[in-house]
């Protein structure tokens, strides 16, 4: 009891925030400065097909599932430890990173370059899936259940600022400023050297939030005894069937959009002017972060993931079919929306399925269904179904425009499971309800 009341005295809840937000906005800094540009660095500079550029996803991805499921997840929950985990792997992945770009000068050839780059990133995430699952299970640690989507929505937002400060850099390092050539940030380092350098500043704002875990959460986290719906974790793997289809769907295309705007036979656009379609959705994604724990209130964590996986088939749809670069933008807008709702719904609705004292190992295969979504459907279906189409002589915009049509048909099957899973769980409810009533 004296170490729990000196946990809450230590770390007061502003503080405890200020620390989580002040962490979220430089991670999604970093992401937006360095992967919003890697494809087209690795298909344009480097000269690799479409299915090999997804494959810095796919592989980095699989390695980070691997280890949050079967090794830090079950490290996390044996040892309860969670800031320990985010520490170290954002030290060891920002020198990891650093390694990466200067492996990747030593090739003798360009084309040995991107696989040096994809090997390289594929052991740093086995450090980064440090920090994944320990950032999930501790956000669950320290707000109540009510409280997620809400926590998650300002974090979504404060995140899409660090996202847009991120994209906007990393559009003028990628071509130093316009005073050298495009792809110049990455081989010569600066991109993966500011990458590094904020991996290491993200460590400070981690030093305000407590440990974690359910033996020493905060005041404001749920008890120990806290315990799940009978039947959650039958649900729970529904859901995950749902959100990987979701997750796979809308995201196959992530990869291979900046090389889809950047083709010269289609928009053309600049990396500069690339930033500003991907900050369109930054942008989307802020406002939306603010207002996702109204909708979770009005409609239910569920109704609203249903309603941002819709979006999602809609922007994926006009992104097929849209000559127009005004509207791009908007689409863009749509997309920023679409994430925040279903990210921080989803992990609302998979905080309540999951029994406390196995929150890391299960968030783990939570975070499996939005990580290898990055890569594994990229390679294995937008990749394949591009490069095929080009090698047997239709247009690029044209083979490009099929891979979104296959992202909708995917993420519409995760819908029609989630609608089952919903429906489901209202008549069990009512079931329930009914017998209460009787009673």
């Amino acid at each position: 009891m004296i170490a729990h009341n000196q946990t809450n005295h230590q770390h007061r809840p502003v503080a405890v925030f200020w620390g989580l937000s002040s962490f979220e906005m430089l991670a999604m800094f970093r992401r937006g400065l360095f992967y919003a540009y890697l494809s087209i660095y690795l298909r344009h500079f480097i000269g690799m097909s479409v299915t090999e550029t997804t494959l810095f996803a796919t592989f980095p991805m699989i390695a980070n599932v691997l280890c949050q499921t079967f090794v830090w997840g079950t490290i996390s929950d044996r040892f309860q430890v969670r800031r320990t985990l985010i520490i170290y792997g954002e030290a060891l992945a920002g020198l990891g990173t650093v390694m990466v770009w200067y492996a990747h000068t030593l090739t003798a050839q360009r084309s040995h370059a991107g696989w040096v780059i994809i090997a390289g990133l594929t052991v740093v995430e086995l450090f980064w899936s440090m920090s994944n699952v320990g950032w999930s299970a501790l956000i669950s640690d320290i707000y109540r259940a009510r409280d997620r989507t809400m926590i998650q929505g300002r974090l979504a937002s404060i995140g899409g600022v660090g996202r847009m400060a991120g994209v906007w850099i990393g559009g003028l390092l990628y071509d130093g400023m316009g005073q050298y050539y495009a792809g110049w940030g990455f081989q010569h380092g600066a991109l993966f050297f500011v990458a590094a350098g904020v991996m290491f500043i993200s460590i400070a704002p981690m030093l305000l939030v407590p440990e974690g875990g359910i033996l020493t959460n905060t005041h404001a986290a749920v008890n120990p005894e806290e315990s799940t719906a009978n039947g959650s974790e039958r649900l729970f793997v529904v859901f995950l069937m749902a959100m990987t289809l979701i997750h796979f769907g809308r995201n196959s295309i992530a990869i291979i959009i900046p090389q889809y705007l950047t083709l010269e036979s289609g928009f053309a656009v600049s990396s500069r002017m690339l930033s500003y379609i991907v900050n369109t959705q930054s942008a989307a994604m802020i406002l939306t972060g603010l207002v996702s724990g109204w909708f979770a209130r009005r409609m239910g964590d569920g109704p609203s993931l249903l309603l941002g996986s819709v979006v999602a088939i809609v922007a994926i749809v006009l992104f097929a079919l849209s000559d127009n670069l005004a509207l791009i933008f908007g689409i863009n807008a749509l997309r920023g929306f679409s994430e925040v709702i279903i990210l921080t719904t989803s992990y609302a609705f998979a905080s309540i399925l999951i029994p406390p004292a196995k929150r890391a190992r299960y968030f783990g295969w939570f975070n499996a269904t939005f990580f290898l979504s990055w890569g594994v459907p990229g390679t294995l279906i937008a990749g394949p179904i591009t490069d095929v189409m080009i090698s047997r002589g239709y247009a690029e915009v044209m083979a490009y425009r099929m891979a979104f049509v296959s992202a909708s048909v995917l993420t519409l099957l995760g819908v029609i499971i989630l609608s089952v899973l919903l429906w489901t769980i209202r008549n069990k409810g009512q079931a329930l309800e009914t017998v209460k009533d009787e009673k």
